[in-house]
């Protein structure tokens, strides 16, 4: 029966991972919790029926194919021996850790299982004096295929079912009952993830007012010594070029917090800020590829926007000065069709970028 019901999900599994092979990779490296209940199918050794409990685990998406879940979990069945007047229950506590190698980064996630652990095995039978209370301690081992389905960036829900191997310590002499060694048992598990450690919404700016220019009065010419007189030139004031930093050498990969090597990035254009004050506007705008949903890759941008200007504030640019805005996935460089998986991130990284760009509410003469 057990073999039946493994095989079924197994080729359930597979069909599901090679329909969602085709979906581009949506890879986030956010920690979630899980809590849950399961249903257990008893060895056949524990005279026991079926039974059920509950877990709690704590899950982090490693890498684009990678999650680790760790965590408790309870169930308790009640006996099944046949023998009249017997009662009581088999229990089960285990800590685990198990590796979970997904198939897929979109909203549906299936994927495989590995994990190993320790469990507590409790065949506690009333009314049998041989096995009342016999507890073992003992490595776990378990093997199993579920999914993932999100609803959106913060909860989901996890399905999977496994097969456990462990070890009890349980028999009674003169019977057919003989758990005394390695157990089997397989569990449904269901439950809820909840998803954290995403950026946090950043509140839309206000657009910038258009700047309104001051016509500017030539001066009367000066009379000179000389045959034809000269207006005196106004001052050359020079030009600020949009600088170009790229995300990944500032935050890394679907990131927002500044790297150490982000300072080295940003230096120059706080000199060149503090030494023209002319500069009376300075637009931070952050661009992200078009990995993931566009409501995520909006607030990313506007996120990052908003931690490069709060870094010119904190090195003496007047906060005043700074808009900071997030244009998302809209503005792309390149197009990089018909790639996927780590490829497709490597192509579209002209994409993930902040602009910083100087400009000026009363234009003066420039440098030619």
């Amino acid at each position: 029966m057990k073999k039946n019901i493994i095989g079924i999900a197994v080729a359930a599994t597979l069909g599901m991972a090679a329909f969602a092979a085709n979906a581009e990779d949506m890879y986030r490296g956010a920690w979630y919790a899980l809590p849950g209940v399961s249903y257990m199918h008893t060895d056949s050794d524990l005279d026991a029926n079926n039974g059920g409990g509950a877990f709690i685990k704590l899950g982090k998406e490693l890498s684009q194919h990678w999650d680790l879940q760790g965590g408790l979990g309870y169930n308790r069945a009640s006996e099944d021996t046949g023998i009249p007047g017997v009662g009581g229950h088999y229990k089960q506590t285990t800590l685990g850790v198990d590796a979970l190698y997904m198939f897929s980064r979109e909203k549906f996630r299936p994927f495989l299982l590995a994990g190993l652990g320790v469990a507590r095995n409790d065949v506690d039978y009333s009314n049998f004096s041989q096995l009342r209370d016999r507890s073992n301690t003992s490595w776990l081992a378990n093997v199993g295929l579920g999914a993932q389905y999100l609803f959106n960036d913060s909860f989901g829900l996890q399905a999977d079912l496994r097969h456990q191997w462990t070890r009890a310590d349980a028999k009674a002499p003169g019977t057919n009952f003989d758990a005394d060694g390695t157990i089997g048992n397989t569990l449904l598990s269901i439950g809820g993830i909840f998803r954290f450690g995403a950026p946090a919404p950043v509140a839309a700016l206000e657009p910038l007012p258009e700047a309104q220019p001051i016509p500017v009065v030539a001066p009367e010419p000066v009379p000179e010594p000389v045959p034809e007189p000269v207006a005196a030139p106004e001052p050359c004031q020079p030009k600020f070029q949009t600088v170009t930093l790229q995300a990944e050498k500032l935050f890394g990969f679907d990131k927002y917090k500044l790297n150490g090597d982000a300072v080295t990035e940003i230096d120059s254009v706080i000199e060149t800020l503090k030494a023209h004050p002319e500069f009376d506007v300075v637009v931070v705008i952050g661009h992200t590829d078009r990995i993931g949903s566009e409501q995520y890759n909006q607030k990313l941008s506007e996120k990052r926007a908003e931690v490069i200007k709060q870094h010119l504030v904190m090195h003496g640019i007047e906060a005043d000065r700074i808009r900071a805005i997030g244009k998302g996935e809209s503005q792309p460089l390149v197009e990089c069709k018909g790639i996927r998986g780590k490829a497709l991130i490597e192509c579209l990284a002209p994409n993930r970028r902040v602009e910083i760009t100087g400009e000026r509410r009363h234009p003066l003469n420039e440098c030619q």
